[in-house]
């Protein structure tokens, strides 16, 4: 057996970091993770990594030690300055970035897919964070990613349309788009199918974060002063119903092109799929009060059985 170079040692090393913070931060996805195929799965963990890190630093971690805006704000630019070397070099003194670095090169991961992801990141900056205890006030100073609530209690900032669309593209959809170059790394696609692929990676990011939006309606709106889905201060049931007839074309849109996908990453995304349906309808019996009030949650039981019909649809498909 061939001796591991002192940088394979190190790129393993950091691989496990990465499946660390997928334990720590999330084990519905670390379950789905488990369903890949072992040439996917260590990639993908590394890329969720990056994402939670960068997304901790915008949602309250670097608030919660006491770094200032300016300093959060040069916390981020470092990180993404130090991903776009790593990526160059293939080397990090960053674990989780180092990490995130081998699965970049190795799929193809670029600029195209990082940097909108960071600037998605950005504008959360913009947005305070309330301590404990207190609701969010406006930030002085505006910006084009979102708007602020004028007669809001305490106000909070609203999504456009337009402004929804360009930050779940940079903070869920390019992630599709990266996992999706992790599954075809090895396959030569057509425009026809790669079109078709990433149409349905992109719908399924998008129904990911927007089911979140859903779930987490109490703590944007009242500890971190945001609102995704709206330029108000709050939703209606009204909306929440159109936002739900939204998330089901997007799943309807992923569902279609998992036939395209390698067979040792179908079952992970179909997976995936599945528990995020199960959520939106979950959703569809919670009323607008309620999910101001709480997180809809899928159990432990349902989870099991969602997981296992994933298993054997993908059992019985041939190619």
């Amino acid at each position: 057996m061939k001796p591991q170079s002192p940088l394979d040692r190190y790129s393993r090393s950091a691989m496990r970091a990465s499946a660390v913070v997928i334990r720590s931060y999330s084990t519905s996805f670390g379950a789905a993770t488990r369903l890949l195929g072992a040439r996917h799965r260590a990639h993908v963990r590394n890329i969720y990594a990056l994402v939670r890190v960068a997304d901790e630093l915008v949602d309250g971690v670097t608030d919660g030690a006491g770094l200032s805006a300016e300093a959060q704000r040069d916390a981020l630019d470092r990180l993404e300055d130090e991903v776009g070397r790593a990526v160059a070099t293939g080397y990090s003194s960053d674990l989780i970035v180092h990490a995130f670095a081998q699965t970049a090169r190795a799929a193809r991961i670029d600029a195209s897919l990082t940097a909108p992801f960071f600037a998605s990141m950005r504008a959360d900056l913009l947005v305070p964070i309330a301590p404990a205890n207190e609701h969010p006030v406006a930030n002085s100073t505006e910006h084009p990613a979102a708007s602020a609530s004028e007669d809001a209690p305490h106000r909070v900032r609203g999504f456009d349309a337009e402004q929804h669309g360009t930050y779940v593209y940079g903070s869920a959809e390019v992630v599709g788009l990266m996992c999706l170059r992790v599954f075809t790394r090895e396959q030569q696609l057509d425009a026809l199918q790669q079109h078709r692929l990433e149409r349905g990676a992109r719908s399924l990011g998008a129904a990911f974060q927007n089911v979140n939006f859903l779930r987490d309606l109490a703590d944007d709106t009242e500890r971190l002063g945001r609102n995704y889905l709206g330029s108000g201060d709050r939703l209606t049931d009204a909306d929440r119903v159109d936002w739900l007839r939204r998330i089901d074309a997007e799943l309807a849109d992923a569902r279609a092109v998992l036939p395209l996908l390698p067979k040792d990453a179908r079952t992970a995304v179909r997976c995936a799929l599945d528990l995020f349906a199960c959520l939106s309808r979950r959703i569809a019996r919670t009323s607008i009060d309620e999910l101001y009030a709480r997180r809809v949650r899928v159990p432990d039981w349902q989870k099991s059985e969602i997981i296992a019909r994933a298993i054997a649809r993908t059992a019985v498909e041939t190619r």
